[in-house]
């Protein structure tokens, strides 16, 4: 049982104390970015960023005492004065300078009842008892002294009173012991149910040097249980001779903390206040006069050269904190002079993109639509064209113009079925594109089948695959109105027209 649960605490203290040890961050002098503020000399909000440090382990040994029992160590008409014994280790986190958090690991053993278990008993009558525990809880800690210290208070700060509370588990084995002899009365395993218990209490802290402090700490411990004091059951003789149902006890203890970190001073021994009075008296004591712009603004953009960072800003042009010219669209030339101040374009062409020719344009997605496949004999697209269309897609979207699309087939078959495949194939193509966002009123269709076939129809059919293609070509906007979306209509849909069922013959 104690074994468990000091591997439990020593498991959980380990991480912990691996992060014990800060280092100082400290600017490193350069001018904070453009969108910071306040001045250059910012510290992150990390643990390297820490002035102080904020983990300490703990360690102490006391007394404990049942108060509130059937047998008690105290002298109260149940038991004579026994003392016990009690032990501590703990690992704390200062969350602020006047609150922290403890994860505390206790061993002891109370002694109770009219003798000690260790002598025999007086008579028969007499009943002696010890329990030994080991619990592990979470403790809240508040630093009282620095959370009422007065605003004008600029005494040495030395002697700290803090506050703690907190629940845990405890486990314990409880024994009796009369003119029949010592026995086990009662165990209670570690994290079940009924193991729970509350502690709260007060300590006084002196602080010997910045690493180690020693504290007197007087705590009270409510078990929630009525065989902790080792009278059996709770329906047993023992255990009626007193109402109450929790068998709560004192434990005085006298500790050490050491305090862990490479900086000068502790979180909970610092005191704001004292800070601010000392900032305060040393600004009272300064007699300087201040000077703006000491070495002037030479380039006039309102930033003085002390921290300006480009000090010939030509006239005119807007600036950031720092004094540097902005360039909004960030491609390299300065609002001032971009004459397309949002969208990025090259030094050469004043800021602004440079559009290719819409000829040139339609080549490029001509070339791209070369390797387009189509289903034998349909005007179904197959899968494998996906990338190229979607690539064709973005060359007319980024460029922009008007665009025809011609179906072309090869000289071999019906005339008339190559016509009308030709146009449904380029409409297909056309329909295609407009899905993949490029605009209805930038592409139409036409088919001219085999009209402008090349290769002999005694060719190949991989010589013949040239001239089954598609072509585009950029139309100006005075003739692109004189042309269809698309050059044939759509076939209308025929509705089935359902038989009448034969008339049976009369045999």
């Amino acid at each position: 049982m104690k074994l468990s649960l000091a591997i439990v605490a020593l498991a959980l203290a380990i991480p912990t104390v691996s992060y014990a040890q800060e280092t100082t961050a400290a600017s490193n002098g350069e001018y904070p970015n453009t969108f910071s503020s306040g001045s250059a000399n910012i510290s992150p909000f990390t643990n390297q960023s820490k002035r102080f440090n904020d983990w300490s382990i703990s360690v102490g040994a006391g007394v404990p005492l049942l108060q509130s029992a059937d047998l008690t160590s105290i002298k109260n008409g149940n038991g004579k004065n026994l003392f016990g014994y009690s032990a501590y280790v703990s690992i704390d986190k200062a969350i602020t300078h006047a609150f922290g958090l403890s994860l505390q690991y206790d061993r002891g053993e109370t002694r109770q009842g009219w003798f000690n278990t260790k002598d025999p008993a007086p008579d028969a009558m007499a009943v002696g008892a010890r329990t030994q525990y080991d619990a592990i809880s979470i403790l809240g800690d508040i630093n009282f002294s620095n959370l009422l210290r007065r605003v004008d208070n600029h005494s040495p700060y030395r002697w700290a009173l803090h506050g703690y509370a907190g629940i845990g588990t405890i486990a314990y084995r409880a024994y009796q012991k009369d003119s029949k002899g010592q026995r086990l009365m009662t165990e209670v395993k570690p994290f079940q149910l009924g193991s729970m218990f509350m502690q709260a209490g007060a300590g006084l802290k002196f602080k010997v040097s910045r690493r180690v402090d020693i504290e007197g700490r007087l705590m009270y411990v409510v078990t929630g249980d009525d065989e902790f004091d080792g009278g059996g059951d709770a329906y047993s003789a023992i255990n009626k001779r007193s109402e109450q149902v929790s068998d709560n006890f004192f434990n005085a203890t006298l500790g050490l903390s050491f305090k862990l970190g490479k900086h000068d001073s502790h979180l909970m021994w610092h005191d704001p206040l004292q800070e601010i009075y000392y900032k305060l008296d040393v600004l009272a004591n300064k007699n300087q006069d201040i000077e703006v712009c000491k070495k002037g603004d030479a380039d006039n953009d309102g930033v003085c050269d002390d921290w300006d960072r480009q000090l010939d800003t030509p006239a005119g042009a807007r600036v950031d904190g720092a004094g540097v010219a902005l360039d909004t669209d960030l491609d390299g030339v300065i609002d001032l002079y971009d004459k397309c101040v949002t969208v990025p374009g090259p030094v050469e062409n004043n800021g602004c993109p440079v559009k290719k020719d819409n000829n040139q344009t339609a080549v490029e997605v001509e070339k791209t639509l070369k390797d387009i496949y189509f289903n034998f004999n349909k005007a179904t697209i197959r899968p494998e064209s996906n990338s190229k269309l979607d690539l064709a897609a973005s060359i007319i979207k980024e460029n922009g113009g008007n665009y025809l699309l011609t179906g072309h087939t090869d000289i071999k078959g019906n005339a008339a079925y190559n016509l009308r495949l030709s146009k449904e194939r380029a409409a297909a193509v056309v329909a295609a594109l407009e899905n993949r966002g490029v605009s209805q009123d930038v592409l139409k269709s036409r088919g001219v089948g085999s009209a402008e076939a090349t290769i002999p129809a005694t060719a190949s059919d991989a010589e013949r695959l040239a001239d089954r293609k598609v072509t585009v070509r950029f139309v100006e906007s005075s003739e692109w109105n004189s042309i269809k979306k698309k050059d044939y209509e759509d076939a209308p849909v025929k509705k089935a027209v359902k038989k009448a069922p034969a008339k049976k013959k009369k045999k």
